[in-house]
């Protein structure tokens, strides 16, 4: 990621609907979200949330994938990857000790699936 897709990214999440949305779509993963549900969910008109989605999607945040007549909103995980290594990528001016507590941080949220040769 380089840093106009960076500032993109982070402008997208930096209104609190679109983040309220991208964060839902995030803790639904891999199964998505129809569009009119996340519109329930984030209590707010299918017009205005198809707005927010359309800002989210032009940053590479979010797609949707018609299934019949509905259309299941999903987050780019890979994406938010991305924007997360490239603000960590120089962790602390080359000090990755001073990370290191952010890192911990980040963890305990995402275990590692066991292996199944374990």
């Amino acid at each position: 990621m380089d840093e106009v897709n960076a500032i993109s990214a982070l402008a997208a999440l930096s209104q609190a609907t679109r983040l309220q949305t991208f964060r839902l779509l995030v803790s639904r993963e891999p199964d998505g979200v129809p569009a009119g549900k996340l519109a329930r969910e984030i209590g707010v008109p299918q017009n205005t949330l198809s707005s927010h989605l359309s800002i989210l999607a032009n940053a590479g945040l979010a797609h949707g994938e018609r299934h019949s007549r509905s259309i299941i909103y999903r987050a780019d995980v890979e994406r938010l990857r991305q924007l997360v290594l490239f603000l960590l990528k120089d962790c602390c001016g080359g000090r990755p000790e001073l990370c290191a507590p952010l890192i911990a941080d980040l963890s305990p949220c995402c275990p590692p699936e066991a292996h199944a040769h374990d």
